[in-house]
């Protein structure tokens, strides 16, 4: 068409025609002028194109521009598969790269300032984004110092925290645990605030104290919320000579440290991880942001956040202040007062796990107590926690492969066993995984022939044998008995149980296995059956003076303690035992709480309670059972005394 008498004419394939052939002469090093040495490899382009793409480079040709030979720019930190697809993309205006590869082409982007392809990797990442790699993508985010995709990243969390929370990379993360004393009809505030006042009071302890982070991580931090909703370091009130605290052993009032002095530490100190003159203001450049929280259970809070840079997970949990009135705080402290003297033996609850679980596996390995998976708050876990009573500690271990609750956990040969249960999603499961200390690994075994929650696990004769749990719909128990052979791998029948039953209690007492309780189809029973492998042949014995389901069982000094449970209508505080020698049981001593679906085992001479259900929240805490005194007990000092 020549309008005005122009010639005008649009080649439609000219621009795709052109871009490929130029992409073709950089591949083969024609009329190129700029070599970008990466990581050793040597890259030829086109200075007038890369700059036309590149910011960055523009301003780098643009600053040589009386230069007519070959310009050379060199990047260490970059991956040259990476760089070639940002090549690529500026040639052709189409960006291609493998999953495994986008955030290294974005890294790439960023360098060179190419904010489209950035944004589109930062987009992919996002699409692909689930709780198992929430964190990976968050450190990935924050390193790249990526507000927008921080943002979205963080948006993801809140909405899926205690998912993520059962995660690799959650748990990798460093902790800090706080305990705060509440006065009487005080409770703490809704999560953003009450987090807003943690992230201050660390900011405090660290510019005031001159304490690294990894210090305060240490151990359990005790603080202390007053009337003002102020959270304090354990002050009793604002401006008080005496603050209250924690050691290693015991409560106690301490000295509280006079400001002014430590902030003319902090100048003087030039220590590692310590702040020296000048940092508080380098100090307030890094990130403190609170991202998301959970209340996990009645008094415990988790919370995901941002601590001097650094991403941390924080459990906090509530509990009385000794100042309020003594039966709220039964364990805490006998009296209390201005006047109390730092060296007065005082008792100290036993640290919670971590995480509340109810229907939760238990077992004692290498005179520690092992508490996998459970539920809570209709979630089930992967996590596992391991007590060491010799420090009052809970740590984690490798997480099992299976989100898993309703199971029960034993050791054969030195291993854990898990089988079946209920991930959450479906309510039987028939596989199982074994886990190796050694390691520090889960591995899968062979699956059940029939899938199975609520069932009875017990070692016995060097085999595991899985017994009764829930038919699939849910609705009756299961008389099944089966026994896996660690060495063979291989599943064999066993004879049946002669009554139904599912969330039985069961474990191995000299050389007999025992199935107690449990319910058939929704009747708590109180009958126990005993098997003998050497006939094959399942026994009736006494029963229980009380029907439960979901009741803990160990095995202390020849006798059966069974304790907690559920009897159909309430969640179950008492406990009893079974002597074989007279085939009969008997009542003892109730627990501090009531407890269904907890874990119970022995550590040496004690028998310990942990978890469960008591009715209305799920629970975290532990309490061990003193023979001598018929009591139980959820202080430290009653482990200790045995």
């Amino acid at each position: 068409m020549i309008p005005n008498g122009c010639l005008m004419f649009e080649d439609d394939s000219f621009l795709d025609s052109t871009v490929a052939k130029m992409n073709a002469l950089r591949k083969s090093g024609q009329f190129c002028d700029v070599r970008l040495q990466v990581c050793g490899h040597e890259l030829m382009a086109h200075r007038a194109v890369l700059a036309c793409c590149s910011p960055f480079l523009f301003e780098i040709f643009n600053s040589d521009a009386e230069q007519h030979g070959v310009s050379h720019v060199k990047f260490e930190d970059l991956n040259p598969d990476a760089v070639e697809i940002l090549l690529n993309y500026a040639y052709t205006a189409q960006l291609k790269a493998d999953r495994e590869l986008v955030r290294d082409v974005y890294s790439a982007a960023r360098r060179l300032k190419m904010e489209r392809v950035k944004q589109i990797c930062g987009d992919y990442l996002l699409s692909r984004m689930d709780c198992q790699s929430a964190i990976s993508y968050r450190h990935f985010a924050s390193s790249m110092g990526d507000a927008r995709l921080l943002s979205k990243i963080d948006d993801y969390i809140q909405e899926h925290l205690l998912e993520i929370s059962e995660q690799d990379d959650f748990l990798k993360l460093p902790r800090l645990k706080l305990e705060v004393m509440l006065e009487d009809n005080l409770s703490l505030p809704s999560n953003g605030k009450l987090y807003s006042k943690v992230i201050n009071w660390v900011q405090r302890s660290l510019w005031e104290n001159s304490e690294p982070l990894e210090r305060l991580m240490e151990e359990v931090q005790t603080l202390y919320y007053s009337a003002d909703h102020k959270l304090h370091d354990g002050s009793m009130l604002e401006g008080q000579a005496e603050a209250y605290g924690r050691d290693d052993d015991h409560i106690q009032f301490v000295q509280k440290k006079v400001p002014r002095e430590s902030v003319q530490r902090q100048m003087s100190s030039t220590s590692s991880g310590s702040l020296s003159p000048g940092s508080v203001g380098q100090l307030c450049k890094h990130e403190w942001k609170y991202i998301a929280s959970e209340k996990t259970s009645n008094s415990t809070y988790l919370c995901l956040a941002v601590l001097n840079g650094v991403l941390c997970v924080i459990f906090l949990h509530g509990r009385s202040s000794p100042l309020s009135s003594p039966s709220s705080t039964p364990c805490l402290l006998k009296s209390m007062s201005f006047e109390a003297q730092p060296d007065e033996p005082e008792e100290k609850l036993l640290t919670p796990m971590h995480y509340a679980r109810s229907g939760l596996g238990t077992a004692e390995l290498d005179g520690r107590l092992i508490a996998a998976g459970g539920y809570n708050r209709e979630e089930c876990l992967r996590t596992v926690e391991c007590y060491d009573p010799k420090t009052d500690r809970w740590t984690f271990i490798a997480p099992m492969r299976t989100p898993r609750a309703r199971f029960q956990m034993a050791v054969l040969m030195g291993q854990l066993y898990v089988m079946g249960g209920s991930n959450g999603h479906s309510d039987e499961l028939s596989c199982g995984e074994t886990y190796t200390p050694q390691s520090d690994e889960w591995t899968q075994v062979p699956e059940l022939r029939t899938n199975r929650c609520n069932a009875g696990v017990c070692s016995l004769n060097n085999k595991l044998y899985v017994v009764g749990g829930s038919d699939p719909c849910g609705q009756k128990g299961l008389k099944n008995c089966d026994a896996f052979d660690p060495v063979s791998k291989t599943w064999t029948n066993c004879a049946p149980l002669n009554i139904r039953r599912h969330q039985a209690a069961v474990c191995e007492l000299d050389g007999f296995m025992y199935v107690i309780g449990g319910a058939e189809s929704w009747n708590c029973l109180n009958t126990v059956e005993r098997y003998n492998p050497d006939n094959n042949t399942w026994t009736l014995v006494a029963p229980m003076n009380v029907a439960r389901r979901g009741a803990g069982v160990a095995v202390h000094e020849g006798k059966l303690f069974v304790a907690g449970g559920f009897d159909g209508s309430h969640a179950l505080r008492c406990v009893e035992v079974y002597d074989p020698a007279k085939n009969e049981w008997k009542m003892l001593g109730s627990m501090t709480s009531a407890r269904s679906n907890a874990g119970m085992a022995v550590l040496g001479n004690i028998i310990c309670a942990v978890g469960g259900f008591d009715g209305n929240d799920f629970l975290n805490s532990m309490e061990v059972y003193n023979p001598e005194t018929n009591e139980w007990s959820p202080c430290v000092e009653a482990f200790a005394s045995q």
